[in-house]
């Protein structure tokens, strides 16, 4: 899969250091990728770890230190620019990540094209043992397996990238740089946007993936699944612990632990010293000796290794019912919606009791996030009927929150009010304290506030509202690790009913009691687990491998049935 390979240790980083001013984000980092072994790169948002990345990639210059990377090595770097191939095929966009095979093939096919007018052989020739030596002639089928696994089907694979919604153009620029044989792959958050079964296609492409990884994720899962080693960046510096995420979290602990009380053991020693000097430093006969030890405590301070605070945050995230509502939360009856010639949401029938803990599951543009429009009455379904149940309050958190914020010139202090009205004003600061926002964070504009500010501050909101029904649409895209983990014991102790879209396996195998999975062909209402319905109907329906060659199968069937009718 990857081109030659130098490897004595693929990318060596020694004394890295970046700040910006005063700010260090990390600095005396030193590690190494070797081919074969995936890195997760992991941290607290802003702490550093897109600058990390950016500084392996050669985007971004550090402060300090060395990244050393063979001349040779081609790194595949998941940059979000989408916009520059706005009007060329998928397919094409796909093969560009080998800019030097695609630059050969673009340059063949204007010599064939011009062959009429003067057709120069020497240059053909030429472009022939370059497609050839990088194997060209089956890059596009190679391409074209890569956008079947990561959701795209081959009927859009000709069609422009325009033509995509910008989940889908994100896919396309993943397998644009998994398409381009690359010796090295850095990717950030490449599971943005990925439904469960592209998630469980790459990571497959991964483990098969010869060279180093580094990727930068959120999804527990995904990194249990994939990372052999972990980069944390914390403390203001970069620390490699070996093993996937669950590991590494328990290493963790035990280090710092272990460094706790080392220091401490040494406070102790210096503690006794101190005493004999406190006893003996008035005696001639041991004045000497006083001062001696006196001068080894002074060192031994200097020494002292001060353990710097971790840049890891956690939000409180509390959710209370204001009351229960009825045994009966929801009625969905018959609910069916089209898009043009797009048709989703194949005859919905549903109901929801008090209590429950759903999760909404399938492929991407099977209507998951339309359906819980419908249940908000943010879109009318073509056919069918949503009958809410007695004393229901539902909570709403949107796939799309920025829409939930409003004017995006007011600040986040003012729109919060809104929601607490007649409450002072240390009232709505207790409140973006909770959700990590210090000092004078409450004083940004909406429209300055990242994803997962504003992801925090709608479900601030939320928190006031005080719901009996919570409807969340992929409330984890954009999360860190930590604030999901805070999200999880929010939600395990909330005692109203929950109504659930998400793609993280993780988020759900905490949270679910029942599972609903809409296909093509109708919904599966399993009462159970995440874990005990995947166990109940097997993995292949979640297998990437399965899903695809079993869309071959169904297409040349359809093919051969046609055929045979004629």
């Amino acid at each position: 899969m990857a081109g030659t390979l130098l490897y004595w240790g693929m990318i060596s980083v020694s004394n890295l250091e970046k700040s910006f001013g005063d700010r260090v984000l990390f600095q005396d980092a030193a590690f190494q990728l070797n081919p074969g072994e995936r890195y997760g790169i992991v941290g607290a948002n802003g702490c550093g770890k897109t600058t990390l990345l950016s500084i392996l990639s050669g985007d971004t210059d550090a402060s300090k230190g060395t990244v050393s990377i063979p001349k040779s090595a081609r790194l595949g770097v998941l940059r979000q620019d989408q916009f520059l191939y706005e009007d060329q095929q998928v397919l094409e966009v796909a093969l560009m990540g080998h800019g030097e095979l695609w630059a050969a093939m673009v340059a063949k096919e204007e010599l064939l094209a011009n062959a009429h007018v003067e057709f120069d052989a020497d240059r053909f020739s030429e472009l022939e043992e370059t497609v050839q030596r990088l194997d060209g002639y089956t890059a596009e089928a190679r391409a074209a397996t890569i956008l079947e696994g990561l959701g795209l089907p081959a009927e859009v694979h000709r069609q422009p990238l325009s033509t995509l919604s910008g989940g889908f153009k994100l896919r396309v620029l993943l397998a644009q740089v998994l398409a381009g044989s690359p010796d090295v792959l850095l990717l950030d958050e490449p599971t943005n946007h990925l439904d469960i079964l592209s998630i469980r296609w790459l990571e497959k492409f991964l483990h098969d993936f010869d060279g180093p990884v580094a990727v930068i994720s959120h999804d527990h899962r995904f990194l249990d699944n994939v990372a052999s080693a972990i980069l944390d960046v914390d403390y203001q510096t970069v620390t490699l612990y070996h093993g996937n995420y669950t590991d590494f979290l328990e290493q963790k602990v035990e280090d710092r632990d272990r460094k706790e009380k080392e220091i401490e053991g040494r406070q102790k020693v210096i503690a006794q010293q101190q005493q004999f000097v406190d006893r003996f430093k008035a005696k001639a006969s041991k004045a000497r000796q006083a001062q001696s030890k006196l001068k080894m405590i002074e060192k031994q301070r200097e020494q002292l290794e001060e353990l710097p605070g971790s840049s890891r945050r956690y939000p409180k995230f509390r959710f209370v019912q204001r009351r229960p509502s009825g045994k009966d939360v929801i009625r969905i009856k018959g609910i069916s919606k089209s898009f043009g010639d797009k048709h989703v949401l194949p005859g919905v029938d549903l109901s929801v009791q008090r209590g429950d803990r759903l999760v909404i599951m399938g492929p991407n543009g099977i209507g998951k996030s339309t359906l819980l429009k419908i249940l908000m009455g943010d879109l009318k379904p073509d056919t069918g009927e949503v009958e809410w149940g007695y004393e229901t309050h539902p909570g709403y958190f949107a796939q799309d929150h920025h829409e939930q914020l409003g004017e995006s010139e007011r600040t986040a202090e003012e729109w919060l009010w809104d929601y607490c009205p007649g409450k002072d004003r240390g009232f709505v600061r207790g409140h973006l304290g909770m959700m990590l926002f210090s000092g004078d964070d409450g004083e940004k504009r909406l429209s300055a506030l990242s994803g997962g500010e504003a992801a925090r501050l709608v479900f601030s909101r939320l928190a006031l509202e005080q719901p009996n029904v919570l409807v969340l649409d992929e409330p984890t895209n954009h999360l860190d690790l930590e604030s999901i983990e805070a999200l999880v014991q929010g939600l395990q102790t909330y005692d109203g009913t929950l109504i659930l879209v998400s793609h993280d396996r993780w988020f759900v195998g905490q949270l679910a009691t029942r599972v609903v999975e809409i296909s093509p062909k109708g919904i599966r209402d399993f009462l159970g687990t995440y874990q005990e319905y995947v166990h109940s109907c097997g993995d292949d329906h979640l297998d990437a491998d399965t899903v695809v060659l079993k869309a071959k199968r169904e297409d040349k069937k359809a093919k051969r049935e046609p055929a045979a009718a004629r």
